[in-house]
Formats: structure tokens, C-alpha cells, sequence
């Protein structure tokens, strides 16, 4: 494949401010894989920087985990076709992967235990550093995962949330008989029920949203029941073995501890615009667990993710549009204001 010496990319400046620019096409070190990329997806962090950003993108700020500085190409759910790769990486020309973004050391403590996603100099491809809302990026060879041949592309381009989900869903401490909550149906609440379900089957699982399209679609995902918070009805007190908070809606969180039964687990997703005020008297009287989950771990979540999307429906029960990358700045704006349903995918082909 001849590779030119520019491509297209979307670059942002600032909050509202991603312009569409021919830049050059990135030089792989001699560890990285050049990937011409076929989806890249958006997300609410992607959503968070168009709005209120930069919060985790550089700019033309020092980032304590940042290789880069300056207007920068967002872009951290990536799948692409293998230009080049070092050789002993086990990927080659022509290989369609998908890829967690994360780079880490592999040398601090958290690495050595293997929570790459917590690694005390961690960067992501799309925030820390050049991402894939582009023809074309580079990152290390290990971070990328082969899908299997003829894979649908725009299942495979859901890889990185899903991996998101799946990491939370391991998280939990879910186990067989658990009785589970999950407090948000959207797009990250959806991904964690398909991985509870795929990760432990023998789990009851409840989700509750305000929308009722949503929860609907939760029902086809897996879910046992749900709760329609737009209606008078909340959650059973005190029922569930284990909470997962995936929304990020106020109070929400709060409102998890008095579904959680005593010595059960209560574990955040989901990041509020707010501070939230938690009382210690009842999850310390009651001897709750209280946890987070953050991202994925890319070689744990993603070949799992990789399998769920090849195997089930699910990429189309979660996929709203592919758009072309000029679309780019139209689709945050939509995402921002609600008007999506689910993911986003950028085609930068197109």
C-alpha cells in the first residue's frame, strides 16, 4: 500500500472548535503499527472536550501524561487495516484490528499487576496524543488486536466501549446469583450489561433509565427487568448484591447506596458534572464496597469484545450512524444535545 505524505484529519483547537485539516500522515516508531483507519468512534469524553474542553486533550497546556502538545486529533475508539507493523508483532499488512489506545509503561507497579489502565505514566491515542479521527495513525504494535477475517466493520469499530463495559462489568465482583442493578441504559450502560452477561451469566440483572426506548433495548441485551425512572418507580431498597452507577446523572450515585443491600458492592461508572456528597454513617454501618473502574485493559477486554461483537447482534442494536469525517463537529453537536441514540462512527475513508 503506498502511503501518502498527508492525510486527512480532524483536528481540534478548543471547545467547538474541530477543523477539518491535511496534516502529515504520522511516522510509526520502530515499535508502532502505521493503521490506515476505518472507524473511529465518538464518545461522551469526546462530547466533554467539543463542550467544555480541553479537559484531558493538551492543547497548548502541559498534560503530566501527555507525548504531545497542541491542537490535537481526538479519536480513542479506533479500528483500522495494518499498513506497516515491526516484525515478531504478529501483525501484518492487510490485518484489520482494533485497539484499546491506551500506552503504558509496563514498568511501574500497577503495570507489573497488570492494570495497565492505571499505569503511573499511561497516555490514549485520541487525548494524550494523536488519535484516529484521521486517515491514518500510528501507536505500539502491542496495543492492537487482529479481528477476525470478514467481521462486520462497523461491529468492529464498537471494540473499544465495549471493552469499557466489559472491564466494568469485571469490576463489579459480579458473581453467579447476584442480584444486579444498573442506573443508566445509555450507551456505556448498555456495554456493561452486555459484558455482565457475557462474563457471568447467572446473574439477575435490573436496569433502570428515564427513557423508555432505552430500556427496551436493555431488555434485548439481556436484562431480566428494568425500572422506568421517569415514572414514580425506584429501584427495591436495599436488594441488590451489587450496584453499578452508569449514568452519571446527580445523585444518582447517592441514590445507589440505598438500593445496595447491607455488605453489598456499589461500584461508579459513570462521572457527574458535580461533586456528589456521600454519607459515611450508611455505607460504613452497612459495610458496603464502594468502587471504580477506569477504561479497559487492552488485553484482557478487547479480544473479549472482539468475540461478543463477532458473535451477537450487538453491534447493531448499538450503532446509530456511520458518518464521514467531515461530519465530525454536526455529530458532537448531536451527541451533545441528546439527539443520538447510540454510538456514533466515524468513516475517515469518506
Amino acid at each position: 500500500m503506498t502511503v501518502p505524505a498527508t492525510m486527512r484529519a480532524a483536528v481540534y483547537h478548543g471547545p467547538r472548535d474541530i477543523r477539518i485539516e491535511e496534516v502529515p500522515v504520522p511516522v510509526a516508531g520502530e515499535d508502532d503499527v502505521l493503521v490506515r483507519v476505518l472507524r473511529s468512534g465518538l464518545c461522551g469524553t469526546d462530547v466533554t472536550e467539543w463542550v467544555a474542553g480541553p479537559v484531558m486533550i493538551p492543547l497548548n497546556q502541559e498534560h503530566p501524561h501527555s507525548h504531545h502538545k497542541g491542537p490535537t486529533i481526538p479519536g480513542h475508539e479506533m479500528l483500522g487495516e495494518v499498513v506497516s507493523a515491526p516484525e515478531g508483532s504478529g501483525l501484518e499488512p492487510g490485518m484489520i484490528v482494533a485497539s484499546g489506545a491506551q500506552v503504558a509503561c509496563g514498568e511501574c507497579k500497577t503495570c507489573r499487576a497488570g492494570r495497565i489502565n492505571v499505569c503511573e505514566r499511561l497516555y490514549t491515542l485520541g487525548l494524550n496524543a494523536n488519535g484516529g479521527h484521521a486517515e491514518y495513525v500510528a501507536g505500539p504494535a502491542r496495543y492492537w488486536v487482529p479481528t477476525p477475517e470478514g467481521m462486520d466493520l462497523d461491529a468492529a469499530g464498537l471494540t473499544q466501549p465495549l471493552a469499557v463495559g466489559l472491564h466494568a462489568a469485571r469490576r463489579s465482583g459480579a458473581v453467579a446469583g447476584d442480584r444486579v442493578l444498573i442506573t443508566g441504559a445509555g450507551a456505556i450502560g448498555s456495554f456493561v450489561l452486555a459484558g455482565l452477561r457475557h462474563l457471568v451469566p447467572d446473574v439477575e440483572i435490573t436496569v433502570a433509565d428515564i427513557d423508555p426506548v432505552k430500556l427496551e433495548r436493555a431488555l434485548r441485551l439481556g436484562a431480566d427487568s428494568t425500572v422506568d425512572l421517569s415514572t414514580d418507580a425506584t429501584p427495591v431498597a436495599r436488594h441488590y448484591d451489587v450496584v453499578i452507577e452508569a449514568s452519571g446523572a446527580p445523585g444518582l450515585l447517592v441514590k445507589g447506596l440505598a438500593y445496595t443491600r447491607t455488605g453489598g458492592r456499589l461500584l461508579a461508572v459513570g462521572l457527574s458534572a458535580a461533586p456528589q456528597a456521600l454519607d459515611p454513617h450508611d455505607f460504613v454501618l452497612r459495610e458496603i464496597t464502594i468502587d471504580s473502574t477506569n477504561a479497559l485493559v487492552t488485553p484482557d477486554d478487547i479480544p473479549t469484545a472482539i468475540e461478543i461483537l463477532a458473535t451477537t447482534n450487538l453491534g447493531a442494536e448499538m450503532l446509530d450512524s456511520v458518518r464521514p469525517l467531515s461530519e465530525v463537529a454536526a455529530a458532537l453537536d448531536e451527541l451533545a444535545t441528546g439527539k443520538v441514540q447510540g454510538k456514533v462512527l466515524l468513516d475517515p475513508t469518506r
